[in-house]
């Protein structure tokens, strides 16, 4: 017995001496800064990736990679999530998404207030060229071949454009009816929820009842009603109020669109709302917010005129404000402020015009000088440049107090988004304008703002960057890295991601980030887009998958 226990003991020894295979992997990012999403302390380490997935995460060294990458030095996160993209469009030009991929996006959402679906073609062309759901222009996207993830709200706009057009009136119950129906076909398509921009007709027309009937279909599906609210000046207090009331009755998520607060008269309101979205949080009203770290936002000339004026569409638009009674009468109430007072001139700058004769008179001057050029007052010539250019003359408005920013920045709830396309630079495009926010949003978070001034901690802004979004979207398996999760990553220098896009000249791209991977492929290499288009829709919790057939 005492020889058969030795021997067995020798065996035993001889199997553990013998080097167990080491487990392999496609690839491993080595001894980077590993920033989970959580919000946790950062702690140095490896990344594992197999196929699309996050395999491990931690020290491992027992581990090879058919491919490695030694990150030591740099940051390694979650892929960004970018909550207000416009890069429906962009992407289909230019599938890259290059002023965001370089900025680590690996996930664009669209549906503030106009969604790619549901839409009403003028012409019948073949079924599978044209889109006129949201899911069809997924599908879209897909043939087309795109790099980042997408998902889309379903938008408010373009739900009541579809059923009534540019109409300032009260639905009918038929037409409301219509309205929820497809709302419902848009969640059940994989929309994440209800978007809504209402300050801009025929968005502006609808009353909060009609508003807290369609949230409430994507409030059954487990989706959010996201905002971009009324006012964001004057009557600042008054949307939030309209909003909370929404989520209340709706019972459903809200989160208000790229949160600020507009002319200087305003910006002491700050108090009073963030107060309000502290009490509603405390009394159980699920209520987010997202933001862009700008001072001046971008929209269009046609914000300063009374929203009636613009029943029906640009084209009735622009032949009423030919008619003098009414021209009249729309410079009366733009002078007092209905409904609500303009910036002053002089802090308005003009992006651009359809019309080369306009640009060369015009483009990057602001409002008050193009006015004395014109020959007019400010009101009279944004009246004249909208009916001559025909169209809404996109411009910067320096409203808001870098102070607030700075309060909103570091709020815990609050995600980001860039309010803009992903587009790359050309020749043909350089001299177009733009907001510098397209190119430089989510480094100027990371770089002014959390490294430079310190307001918030690294780990936790890419929480808010990453996981918090995730979470209120109701995404699985994004927004962390963590085994078993989807291999969104984002690869870079803490010390030095900066943007370089200025209201001056805002085509520049942002630097510092490394590498990015979107399930599992990478699309950024040393900086440099790689070409490829690995991006998968991301749909919301109300998507039912429709059998072929």
């Amino acid at each position: 017995m005492r020889y058969f226990i030795w021997g067995a003991a020798a065996v035993f020894v001889a199997l553990a001496c013998i080097p167990r295979p080491k487990k392999q992997y496609d690839l491993i990012l080595r001894q980077g800064t590993i920033y989970d999403g959580t919000g946790g302390t950062p702690f140095v380490g490896d990344v594992a990736i197999q196929g699309d997935t996050i395999a491990a995460v931690g020290n491992l060294p027992d581990a090879t990679g058919k491919k490695e990458i030694n990150i030591a030095g740099l940051a390694i996160t979650p892929g960004f999530i970018n909550m207000l993209s416009w890069a429906d469009q962009s992407l289909l030009k230019d599938g890259r998404s290059m002023s965001d991929i370089k900025q680590g996006v690996t996930l664009e959402v669209f549906g503030e207030g106009w969604s790619p679906g549901p839409i009403k073609r003028k012409s019948k062309t073949p079924p599978d060229s044209l889109w006129t759901t949201l899911d069809g222009y997924f599908k879209w996207a897909m043939k087309k071949g795109v790099t980042p993830n997408i998902a889309s709200f379903v938008g408010q706009t373009s739900v009541r454009n579809y059923v009534m057009g540019y109409a300032n009136r009260k639905p009918t119950d038929a037409e409301l009816q219509e309205m929820k129906q497809l709302v419902q076909q848009a969640m059940e398509e994989g929309a994440m929820g209800l978007g809504t921009s209402l300050i801009y007709p025929p968005a502006t027309y609808a009353s909060t009842e009609e508003l807290i009937a369609l949230a409430g279909v994507a409030g059954r599906y487990k989706g959010m009603y996201i905002t971009h609210m009324r006012s964001e000046g004057d009557f600042i207090v008054d949307a939030l109020n309209e909003t909370l009331r929404i989520a209340r009755e709706a019972a459903v998520h809200a989160e208000v669109y790229h949160m600020k607060i507009n002319i200087a008269r305003n910006w002491n309101k700050i108090d009073t709302l963030l107060d309000k979205i502290d009490s509603a949080r405390g009394a159980g009203v699920k209520v987010t917010a997202n933001m862009y770290p700008y001072s001046a936002s971008g929209t269009g000339l046609t914000s300063r005129l009374p929203s009636w004026v613009q029943e029906g569409g640009a084209k009735e638009m622009r032949a009423r404000l030919r008619k003098p009674e009414i021209r009249k009468k729309v410079l009366y109430e733009m002078e007092m402020g209905i409904p609500y007072k303009n910036s002053d001139p002089v802090n308005v700058v003009l992006m651009g015009f359809r019309l080369d004769s306009l640009n060369r008179l015009y483009k990057g001057k602001r409002l008050d000088e193009v006015a004395r050029l014109h020959g007019k007052n400010a009101d009279e010539t944004v009246i004249d440049l909208i009916v001559r250019d025909k169209s809404r003359i996109e411009a910067i408005y320096y409203l808001q107090s870098e102070d607030n920013i700075r309060r909103i920045i570091r709020l815990p709830y609050v995600s980001f988004g860039s309010d803009a396309g992903s587009e790359a630079i050309s020749p043909q495009n350089l001299e177009e304008g733009t907001h510098p926010r397209t190119y430089g949003t989510f480094a100027r978070v990371l770089g002014r703002y959390v490294r430079d001034e310190k307001l918030a901690p690294l780990e936790d802004v890419i929480r808010r960057l990453t996981y918090l979004p995730a979470t209120n979207l109701k995404i699985k398996k994004r927004g962390l890295l963590k085994p078993g999760y989807f291999a969104d990553i984002a690869v870079f220098d803490a010390a030095k991601i900066q943007d370089h896009a200025t209201f001056e000249k805002p085509k520049q791209y942002a630097t510092g980030m490394v590498h990015v991977f979107v399930n599992g492929v990478q699309v950024l290499s040393q900086g440099e887009h790689t070409g490829a288009k690995p991006g998968r829709v991301v749909r919301g919790p109300g998507y039912k998958e429709r059998k072929k057939a």
